[in-house]
């Protein structure tokens, strides 16, 4: 049996260790975040500090930014859970020196991620680089849903925006006069309830819409010319190649009928004029024109037409009739809503990144597109230039590390733009992982091949092979696992600034951040990397 407890003496005096360096071991991972800032150039830091002057003196900007990296490595993205923490924890206390910043000033350094975050995340991919990290022989793009500092309950359609905007108006211009009438005539702009904060919110909001309506009519009216285009082009007798502008195929079958009827009906004039004159016509007594082959196959062509054009608007009714009227976010106008997987929806971003083969994320962009298709070419044109960035860090020539082999995408990239365009080799899904190869198995054990049909066709083929198979399974690896280390182990889940620069601005610098502890895991960034690399 135990002989008693242990004494609990809170009055007892502790004394830390004079050094601050004996108060965590030496291997402890906030050293290598140290040092491997302290390798950085943090001059967009420092540019927007002031110093000089009365008043106290500013906090470092390397230890604001040590500061902020360890945080968010550690899923710590409040800032007054940050202030708290260097009071309390000795990792954060030995990076802030002793020195304790409030939740406000930590607060305010994050706001300028927008002008910064983007040369941070573009130094420590070099870093990375010199430590011999960045397999870009195979890389992926892929793209996740980000929560944004907003609540879907404040979206707002245009019509509710201008009330809205109407209602903030009036209240605004009677505090003007109340305290004009208090005060006397001011400046204008030392209201100390700043309402007109979220008047630009609004303003924001509503322009964002109006916006989005003139580019859909712009669209439209495109879209209008370029069938009329089209019908004219036929009815000149040059019709355009490939496949019809939409809404002009029941216009160019009913045309097409037309001809073959004005074709024949001349033919058989001619015939019946040449019999009547007493010559012997050529060929036999000609049939009547609806009975004639190329006018019955037209009439089919354009019946079909016609049922076709019949289902699309019904199918187009039926979407209008279910879809809601676009909104924006009166909160943070640049986020919207956006589909996730599993059904439902979050007010966020949809950020896209390009990792590579070792799971560094080597291009990233934050966007308000629900989809990922026309960020392809961007994406792989911007990890291209990341790719080569690398290779000279590294004083590397061979094409293996200076470009990009092969780059692996799921199914919302498809499209014939992006496997048609300019880049690196590709291999984009043209459905689920598991769907592919269930087909490629039924495929080999057929008599069966794919035959030619364009190249998603040409693609679908590609992906039935047992290349194609080994080659694309290696996609979720690459691309989600950065995408999971983020939201998981980082637990960043929703952003904590508003606006889409300042918001880009924050997920920049915590990819920048994923970037940095990826090479410390990884046993590729240690003390004697580090002194190397200063050498």
């Amino acid at each position: 049996m135990a002989r008693g407890y242990r004494r609990v003496d809170r009055d007892q005096p502790f004394l830390f260790p004079p050094d601050m360096r004996e108060w965590l071991p030496a291997g402890d991972p906030v050293w290598l975040v140290i040092e491997a800032v302290s390798l950085l150039d943090t001059s967009a830091f420092h540019a927007g500090r002031k110093t000089g002057g009365a008043g106290a003196a500013g906090y470092d900007p390397d230890m604001m930014v040590t500061l902020l990296i360890w945080a968010y490595a550690n899923g710590v993205t409040s800032s007054r859970r940050i202030e708290r923490l260097c009071a309390r924890d000795v990792a954060f206390r030995v990076i802030c020196a002793g020195h304790l910043p409030d939740h406000v000033t930590v607060a305010r350094f994050r706001q300028q991620f927008a002008e910064t975050a983007a040369g941070l995340f573009a130094q420590v991919l070099v870093l990375c680089a010199r430590l011999g990290m960045g397999q870009v022989g195979t890389v992926a793009v892929d793209g996740t849903k980000i929560a944004a500092s907003a609540s879907a309950d404040a979206n707002r359609t245009e019509e509710g925006l201008r009330k809205l905007a109407a209602e903030l108006a009036a209240r605004h211009a009677e505090t003007d006069a109340a305290e004009d009438a208090l005060f006397g005539d001011g400046r204008g702009d030392d209201d100390p309830g700043d309402p007109s904060t979220r008047r630009e919110r609004v303003a924001a909001a509503l322009a964002s819409l109006e916006a989005e309506r003139e580019r859909r009519e712009a669209e439209a009216a495109a879209d209008r010319a370029r069938a009329a285009q089209a019908v004219q082009a036929a009815r000149a007798g040059t019709p355009v190649r490939g496949m019809p502008p939409a809404g002009t195929e029941v216009t160019l079958a009913a045309q097409a009928l037309a001809r073959a009827r004005a074709e024949h009906q001349a033919r058989a004039a001619a015939w019946h004029a040449a019999a009547a004159a007493g010559r012997r016509p050529r060929g036999k007594p000609p049939v009547p024109t609806e009975d004639y082959t190329r006018v019955r196959a037209a009439r089919t062509r354009l019946e079909r037409a016609q049922a076709r054009e019949a289902a699309r608007q019904a199918a187009a009714a039926q979407k209008d009739r279910q879809k809601a009227p676009p909104v924006r976010n009166v909160t943070d106008p640049g986020s919207r809503l956006m589909p996730v997987r599993g059904g439902g929806f979050i007010q966020g971003y949809n950020a896209q990144n390009v990792a590579s083969g070792d799971g560094l994320i080597i291009a990233t962009r934050l966007t308000d597109d629900t989809t990922d298709t026309r960020w392809y070419e961007p994406m792989t044109g911007d990890a291209a230039a990341a790719a080569a960035a690398m290779a000279a860090a590294r004083d590397d020539d061979s094409a293996a590390n200076t470009q990009i082999g092969l780059v692996l995408a799921d199914a919302g990239y498809l499209s014939e733009a992006n496997l048609t365009c300019d880049g690196p080799d590709r291999l984009i899904a043209t459905g689920k992982r598991r769907d592919l190869e269930r087909r490629a198995r039924q495929a080999a054990g057929s008599a069966d091949r794919p035959g030619p049909g364009g190249v998603i066709a040409a693609m679908a083929a590609r992906l039935a092979t047992e290349e194609g198979i080994a080659a694309y399974r290696q996609r979720g690896r690459i691309a989600e696992t950065p995408h999971g280390r983020i939201k998981h182990n980082m637990r960043l889940r929703q952003l904590s600034v508003r606006g889409m620069r300042k918001a880009a601005g924050e997920w920049t610098f915590a990819c920048a951040v994923h970037n940095l502890m990826m090479a410390i895991t990884s046993g590729h960034l240690t003390t004697w990397a580090l002194a190397g690399l200063a050498g």
